[in-house]
């Protein structure tokens, strides 16, 4: 499902990538890493889920940092309404103590990723999620179940 890096003298095409992307250290090291180590274009992707302060700037920086688009999509309503409501509604509490905002989100970055890898004709989507964490798992099943073949890079 996942892959590190790229089979050597293999010729194709150049890669397209979706990058899930925050504007901050890691992700723009990440973005930057997937079009060198792939010669890939990458095509940068942030979904607004209320973070507000987050997000000015992020556009001319990743631009900056070497994607050829960047898709800041407002998520908000989606978020509140499919996940944040049912998530209450259920009173799904992390050991009993707060909400799971930003895990939860994680399904929903996925499912808009996948259709902008769609309407891009992407061939790969990628994410900065810790190797084997939660949210690789969140990312990767979530991507692998909306597109099986649609390739998961987890730098």
């Amino acid at each position: 499902m996942a892959c590190n890096a790229p089979e050597s003298g293999v010729s194709h095409h150049a890669m397209k990538i979706v990058v899930a992307y925050s504007g901050g250290l890691d992700t723009s090291v990440i973005l930057n890493w997937i079009k060198e180590t792939y010669s890939a274009e990458v095509i940068a992707f942030c979904a607004d889920v209320g973070q507000e302060e987050e997000l000015k700037g992020l556009k001319p920086k990743a631009l900056r940092t070497g994607a050829s688009k960047c898709y800041v999509d407002d998520l908000q309503a989606e978020f509140a309404r499919d996940f944040i409501f049912p998530m209450m509604q259920a009173g799904s509490l992390y050991e009993g103590e707060y909400f799971l905002g930003t895990s939860i989100a994680r399904p929903l970055i996925a499912k808009r990723m996948v259709e902008i890898a769609a309407a891009e004709g992407a061939d790969a989507v990628a994410h900065g999620a810790t190797g084997k964490g939660n949210d690789q798992v969140r990312f990767e099943l979530a991507a692998a179940a909306l597109s099986p073949d649609l390739q998961v890079i987890a730098p």
